[in-house]
This record gives C-alpha cells, structure tokens and sequence, in this order.
C-alpha cells in the first residue's frame, strides 16, 4: 500500500516536472517568443495610451481654470509668464550664482 501512494506521487511530481519543463521550452520557441513580444508592445502601447488620457484631463482641466478666471475678470496667476517673454533666457538669468554652484 505505502509503495502504491509513493508511486502515485512520483506520478503526480513527475507530471507537474514535465508540464513545466514543456512550458518553459516552448517560451524559447520562435513563436513564444513572438508571443510574449507582442504582449510586451501590447501592455507598451496601453500604458502610453493611459499616460496621454492623463495629459488631456490635466490639460482640459488646466484650461478650464483659464476659461473660468477670463469669464471673472480676474487676472490669472501666471508663474512663468515673466520667462515667457525671452525664450533665450539661460540659467544664470533664472537663478542665481550661489544656487548654480
């Protein structure tokens, strides 16, 4: 009896070995290769797909506190509008000597 449940597990050990041995043997096959290729660009392109998503909701909500402070009359709080200006501006000009050290 003990010889029967020690064989049934070989059995069962010596299954699990060969499916994955098959498994990773197939992963190295031109086709596997290509398969897991194509999943890499897939999972790539969502991600940039998801990156744009977000710059368009900032961008529209960056636009609409534009629109909203237009329609108040109220004059839109600009930090970078002075560097706007001169689009040769370097960083000496931005900061100053201590901090560039």
């Amino acid at each position: 009896m003990k010889r029967l449940l020690w064989l049934g597990i070989g059995l069962a050990v010596g299954a699990l070995v060969v499916r994955k041995l098959t498994r990773t043997a197939q992963s190295y096959t031109p086709g596997g290769i290509a398969t897991s290729l194509s999943q890499s660009a897939g999972g790539l392109v969502e991600t940039v797909r998801s990156f744009v998503d977000d710059v368009r909701d900032g961008m529209a909500e960056r636009e609409q506190q534009i629109h909203a402070a237009f329609a108040e009359g109220v004059a839109f709080d600009d930090q970078f509008a002075e560097y706007r200006g001169n689009p040769r501006l370097g960083d000496h000009d931005i900061f100053s000597e201590e901090d560039t050290r």
